[in-house]
């Protein structure tokens, strides 16, 4: 993993997306190549170690820029002429064909939502904006009721958007598409595929707190990261987990959010009321094959809460871990993982 400063931890800098880099392996051995930068209006950490001693920093660097490139061009909110946002500036009911990459998300995004009971959904990117917390969006807007259903109505991925295999179609030609929840995982998995595609078996890759890791570390271990605990003012950890070979999300509701008149409104929204979630669950972490899948689920999971999300986990065969405040607490914290979460850590 990264090499930090000993007794010091590095966290992703994404608001609402916790974790990765609390790293609790020792320093990477000398083989280990590790770069960062920016992307999807957050940031990106790579680690890869390199057994045969064969690729530098410039060829890792390329190779990750050059999958991170392809992947804004379609699916980023944050850049006007991507793929994704020009279908959202399109006010017709036509159907687009969309690529094949596009298309992959989308119908994974279709799935999430209907195995959730339309608790993950990309289309509330209106709603988002309306609260403040979209794409380029200033916090600490408390928007009317009225204003409120009028978002509503253009949101909604079943009565808004017809997906298909090569194809997407507005049913209501407001609606637009927002992919700040599965497009990040899916950057992170399309960046490994790039990795493996040049041979290396051991790497962490994380974007705005969502990762993939593959092998081991430096040292020949899992990789080890740190779940933070989901305190605004305490960047500690709450729990250490070792991941090898899978996706892993964690979604918080403690960076991105505003207080007005003793009230606490995050960025998390309920697809349902087209408001803040308003239950003690603070942050949901997901482990599953790949971190598109990761990144989808843990929104799902946060919105739902850890009752209802507990029984949607068990009911997918998903490995989560809920982090709740404690009763009556400011700063109490209660974790409860399931069944298949502890398998995946043995």
């Amino acid at each position: 993993m990264l090499a930090v400063p000993k007794n010091k931890f590095a966290f992703s800098r994404r608001g609402f997306m916790l974790l990765p880099l609390g790293l609790m392996a020792c320093k990477p051995g000398p083989a280990a190549i590790e770069i960062s930068g920016a992307t999807m209006g957050t940031t990106y950490n790579v680690t890869a170690v390199d057994q045969a001693g064969k690729l530098g920093t410039s060829d890792l660097r390329q190779m990750v820029e050059a999958a991170l490139a392809e992947v804004n061009s379609q699916m980023s909110n944050w850049d006007s002429t991507s793929e994704i946002s020009r279908f959202n500036a399109r006010r017709t009911t036509d159907a687009v064909s969309v690529s094949p990459e596009l298309a992959y998300v989308m119908n994974a995004a279709r799935d999430v939502h209907a195995a959730s009971g339309g608790q993950f959904d990309v289309t509330v990117g209106t709603l988002i904006d309306l609260w403040g917390f979209g794409a380029g969006k200033g916090g600490e807007h408390m928007p009317s009721a009225a204003a409120i259903e009028t978002a509503l109505a253009s949101a909604g991925q079943e009565k808004t958007l017809q997906i298909g295999a090569e194809t997407l179609r507005k049913t209501r030609p407001a609606a637009e598409v927002y992919l700040s929840a599965i497009g990040k995982g899916y950057g992170v998995d399309r960046v490994a595929r790039a990795l493996q595609s040049a041979g290396l078996k051991d790497f962490m890759i994380e974007i705005g707190g969502d990762l993939y890791t593959a092998g081991v570390n430096g040292d020949g271990m899992r990789w080890r990261i740190g779940i933070e605990t989901p305190d605004a003012l305490d960047r500690g950890l709450q729990a250490v987990v070792g991941v090898s070979d899978l996706g892993m999300a964690t979604s918080g509701d403690y960076r991105n959010y505003f207080e007005k008149d003793g009230a606490r409104y995050s960025h998390i929204i309920d697809p349902g009321t087209g408001r803040p979630i308003t239950h003690n669950t603070a942050s949901a972490t997901v482990l599953t094959g790949n971190a598109m899948l990761a990144d989808a689920w843990a929104t799902a999971m946060l919105i739902m809460g850890r009752e209802k999300g507990m029984q949607v986990a068990e009911a997918q065969n998903l490995a989560v871990l809920f982090v709740e405040r404690a009763e009556g607490s400011q700063t109490g914290f209660v974790t409860t993982k399931n069944a298949r979460f502890t398998e995946l850590m043995a």
